[in-house]
């Protein structure tokens, strides 16, 4: 028994075991998110959905502003310096002092924020009805307990990511949707979207919660601190506010598109948002996945100055992710009328809405490309990138949804969203020169090749089983989706074979960095 548990802990602290961990995790977390947003769209009509969406704005903003930029720019590189370094009581410090400082800077917000939303939902929903903005006032302040709860949960996380222990920080986002999904089964239909609400903060509290055992098990233990002129804490200060000021205007183009949502056809709020979480599942599950997995690594060899190590898994994690990436997203193209219907098209999510959002989500189209950056500790580059993609996105939004409704939103982001990571891959040489070879060059063309029978097989198993089953029928749709999308894998991965795609067999034999993963990472 304890042998299995000394493996199971060994796993964790390996990229590929951590990788692994997360995707499976991530996948069922996911999986989760699908059965929230369907129970979601089958118990509450898309009008209050619109409400329930645009409540979030507010305090989504101020906690991606103050406290996740923070986290995934700053806090992990700076914490992970100290753990290299063998000063682990000094990174506890400097986690109690954010903690601390963040908590309290979140309750003092929440209650300006608390009198002053009724004025400040009017610019974010200005399309809305008296009685609309009047529900989504009442919303929003429920939700501003949300980032007081987050704030302490993604310390937390910090903390395990950079020991690399990944279960718990994992299982966060799980309790959080089962905490979403009960709400929606068992008493949408009788209390409305603000039992939901109420359930959202429950949920973002047990996201902490579930986190704290395995930050005292690591040897964290909480003091209340306040010491703002730390080092540690200046140097967090110094390397957020960049990051801040990506991650707000990243949140004011969701705030801009929220409002010109408001004013098209009932629902769209909703529909964007939806369609978003579901093409979203392949980047998180595999994208978010390695790109957490490695940050941590990434930062340790940043900070003892292994240029070689830092390369080598930067960019073998940068192709596994676009192996696992690429037959996600023909299946998410290709099939998204039958996934709209699968998640979405039951109960009170109308026929309508669901060819609105299938259209939308086809419009919608890498985190490991910033990371590589926070990890080298620069946090302005992935910036001033971020910043122009969004200004680009902001200023296309408006005319494409003029002409093309709440599917126009969705082609102006993902517009601005690859912009970023091309501009992004172009910058990382200044970082890594290893980053574009004829190696690479020759393993994406292979990828490229078997997504392109990929989808012709797709296709052709697509229209064929169409004619076998009842398509009227949930089954119908879900046995077509299943048989299609699993012969489109097969090619995918018989040509990847034949191709000897070294994203293959890395995965088979466990190889990240060119050793063998029982090689335990630094710390």
């Amino acid at each position: 028994m304890w042998t299995r548990i000394k493996t199971y802990v060994h796993k964790e602290n390996t990229l590929i075991g951590a990788a692994g961990i997360l995707v499976v995790t991530m996948a069922l977390s996911n999986i989760l998110g699908l059965l929230r947003d369907h129970y979601l769209a089958r118990n509450i009509a898309t009008a209050n959905l619109d409400i329930y969406y645009a409540a979030f704005r507010i305090p989504d903003l101020i906690f991606n502003v103050l406290i996740f930029g923070a986290i995934s720019a700053a806090f992990i590189p700076v914490f992970s310096a100290h753990l290299a370094k063998d000063e682990k009581k000094i990174g506890f410090e400097l986690a109690n002092n954010l903690i601390s400082i963040g908590a309290a800077i979140l309750v003092v917000l929440a209650i300006i924020l608390y009198f002053l939303m009724p004025t400040l939902m009017h610019l974010i929903v200005p399309d809305f009805t008296a009685d609309r903005m009047t529900k989504t006032v009442e919303l929003s302040r429920i939700l501003l307990l949300t980032p007081i709860f987050f704030s302490v949960s993604y310390f937390l996380g910090g903390i395990l990511n950079s020991f690399k222990r990944f279960v718990a920080y994992s299982f966060a986002p799980i309790v959080y949707n089962l905490s979403i999904i009960i709400a929606a089964i068992f008493f949408a239909n009788r209390f409305g979207i603000v039992a939901v609400a109420w359930f959202v903060a429950l949920g973002a509290f047990l996201h902490m919660l579930v986190q704290i055992p395995t930050a005292i098990n690591l040897g964290w233990r909480y003091k209340l601190s306040f010491a703002w002129r730390d080092a540690g804490v200046q140097k967090v200060f110094k390397l957020m506010i960049p990051r801040a000021i990506g991650m707000g205007a990243n949140n004011i183009s969701l705030v801009v598109y929220t409002a010109i949502a408001s004013a098209l056809a009932t629902g769209s709020i909703a529909v964007f948002n939806l369609a978003n979480n579901i093409q979203t599942m392949p980047t998180v599950v595999f994208a978010t996945s390695f790109s957490t997995a490695v940050f941590p690594i990434l930062a340790q060899h940043s900070a003892t100055e292994n240029h070689e190590s830092f390369s080598s898994y930067l960019t073998r994690s940068m192709r596994v992710i676009i192996y696992l990436l690429a037959p996600s997203t023909i299946i998410f193209i290709l099939l998204r009328a039958q996934i709209i219907r699968l998640i979405l098209g039951s109960g009170k999510f109308s026929w309508q809405d669901t060819r609105m959002a299938a259209l939308t989500l086809g419009w919608f189209s890498i985190p490991l490309f910033a990371k590589a950056f926070y990890a080298k500790h620069d946090t302005k580059t992935p910036t001033v990138i971020s910043v122009i993609s969004i200004a680009v996105s902001i200023a296309i939004a408006y005319p494409l949804a003029k002409s093309m409704g709440v599917a126009g939103l969705a082609l102006a982001f993902s517009i601005g969203s690859f912009l970023n990571a091309i501009i992004l891959y172009l910058f990382l040489f200044r970082i890594s020169t290893n980053l574009f070879n004829l190696e690479i060059l020759m393993s994406a063309l292979k990828v490229l090749v078997a997504s392109f029978f990929m989808a012709l097989a797709l296709r052709f198993v697509e229209h064929h089983v169409t004619n076998i089953f009842n398509m009227a029928r949930f089954f119908g749709v879900l046995e077509q989706v299943l048989i299609a999308s699993t012969a489109g894998i097969i090619v995918y991965i018989i040509l990847t074979y034949l191709f000897r795609s070294p994203e293959l067999i890395w995965a088979i034999r466990r190889k990240v960095n060119g050793v063998h993963s029982k090689e335990k990472a630094v710390g």
